[in-house]
């Protein structure tokens, strides 16, 4: 079944100033993951953020922060379930999440979510470990687990449906 702009959230987990200089290809995550929020926000999707203990690994980045509303702030690795299911609207069943680091607090949130029933999608070229063998790892065992696994692109055009969209050229903008 196809990712539906109509029923995702888009969940942006720990792009955070202190971590984010020891991810692998940390530019290239990074560039991925302000592309599906800013694509987010053009298609009516809600973009919710978390950050692990921010107090000591510091804030998301400027440009995540700016994509999300609700930020949720966290000690566990994994959100818990009941606080995304907290910040959702009505109607948000789908779980498009991306984030840091792939098999610790994205892993655990997806395997919450994925429990609590949501059907969950990575955006796996949005999302980053210090070692690569990890970031692999982890999308397997999601894959695993039942989460669907999806690059940026693969989702957006699934948002999208149709060449006649009016977002389309917007969408595609960001894509060059």
């Amino acid at each position: 079944m196809p990712a539906n702009a109509t029923t995702s959230t888009l969940i942006l987990i720990d792009y955070q100033e202190r971590l984010m200089p020891a991810i692998a290809n940390a530019s290239q995550v990074l560039a991925r993951a302000e592309r599906l929020g800013k694509a987010a926000q053009l298609l009516g999707v809600p973009v919710i953020g978390t950050e692990q203990r921010p107090e000591k690994i510091g804030h998301n980045l400027p440009p995540i922060t700016a994509l999300c509303d609700p930020m949720l702030t966290k000690t566990t690795f994994g959100t818990a379930a009941s606080a995304i299911e907290a910040a959702l609207a009505p109607g948000r069943h789908e779980l498009v999440l991306a984030g840091c680091e792939t098999h610790i607090c994205l892993l655990q949130t997806a395997m919450n979510l994925l429990d609590a029933g949501y059907r969950v999608r990575i955006a796996a070229d949005a999302c980053g470990s210090r070692f690569a063998e990890d970031r692999e790892l982890g999308l397997a065992r999601l894959r695993q687990a039942g989460a669907d696994i999806m690059t940026t692109e693969m989702l957006l055009f699934e948002w999208l449906q149709d060449s006649l969209h009016p977002q389309f050229k917007a969408v595609q903008a960001l894509l060059k």
